[in-house]
């Protein structure tokens, strides 16, 4: 069993084994009080009056209690982290960083811009943390990419992945859980996915291009392909097929 998770772990490519790995230690280290959340939440005032910079990373990688919640987390992060790195971004390990910096770069300045709002300052000033928005937003783009693929819901009904993101909203409004986060992550995943694949088939521009110094970072390694076992595609809409 232990060799199999270490197996698995190992499996994993650099950027997806790199935020489980820092998303866990820090949950883990904050449950056993060896970290304060309090030096880990987002804080405009304290990044910018006192520099406490680290601030802008660290909201990103600690998901609160380590409680059923927590775990369904870290399963939406290892599988489509890893579903977007091995299959989208195979090859293109710069790429899929550059994505997450831009994912990061949208929550924060959205939670930032509407703190100065009138009448939903209050309701921004209590999104301290954003590693859940980070982990829906990259199960928004996976579903867009992949929108044909038949899934199930809990073995209650099957729907295509494109519907996941609005299942998994409808799921946690039933279970009490406030919507922000998950809308917060459609909307920076949208964003991405618009800049990334809508826009530049619409003007032949492409305004999101990872700079230089991130790709000299990640060598053009070869990566496994890895499939979901048992997975149905549904057939795409016709008017959506085109033969040159």
């Amino acid at each position: 069993m232990a060799q199999g998770v270490e197996e698995w772990y190992k499996q994993m490519p650099i950027i997806t084994r790199s935020y489980l790995t820092a998303a866990v230690v820090t949950t883990v280290g904050c449950s056993l009080d060896i970290i304060s959340p309090y030096s880990l939440y987002l804080n405009p005032t304290l990044v910018v009056k006192q520099h406490q910079y680290w601030r802008l990373v660290t909201n990103f990688l600690y998901f609160r209690k380590m409680d059923l919640d927590f775990l369904f987390h870290m399963f939406f992060l290892a599988r489509y982290c890893k579903l977007l790195e091995e299959n989208s971004f195979r090859g293109k390990t710069a790429d899929f960083l550059y994505m997450l910096l831009f994912g990061a770069t949208v929550l924060t300045g959205i939670v930032l811009l509407g703190g100065m709002i009138p009448y939903l300052s209050a309701s921004f000033a209590k999104i301290i943390f954003l590693s859940n928005s980070l982990t829906f937003m990259m199960v928004y783009v996976w579903s867009k990419q992949n929108p044909y693929i038949h899934m199930s819901f809990l073995g209650l009904f099957t729907f295509t992945a494109a519907y996941l993101p609005w299942v998994l909203l409808g799921f946690s409004v039933l279970v009490g859980a406030s919507p922000w986060a998950d809308l917060l992550g459609m909307v920076a995943g949208h964003a991405y996915y618009f800049l990334s694949e809508v826009y530049p088939r619409m003007t032949n521009r492409r305004p999101l291009k990872t700079p230089s110094f991130l790709k000299a970072l990640f060598a053009d390694e070869p990566v496994v392909v890895a499939r979901p076992e048992n997975v149905r595609f549904a057939a795409a809409p016709f008017d959506g097929i085109h033969q040159d």
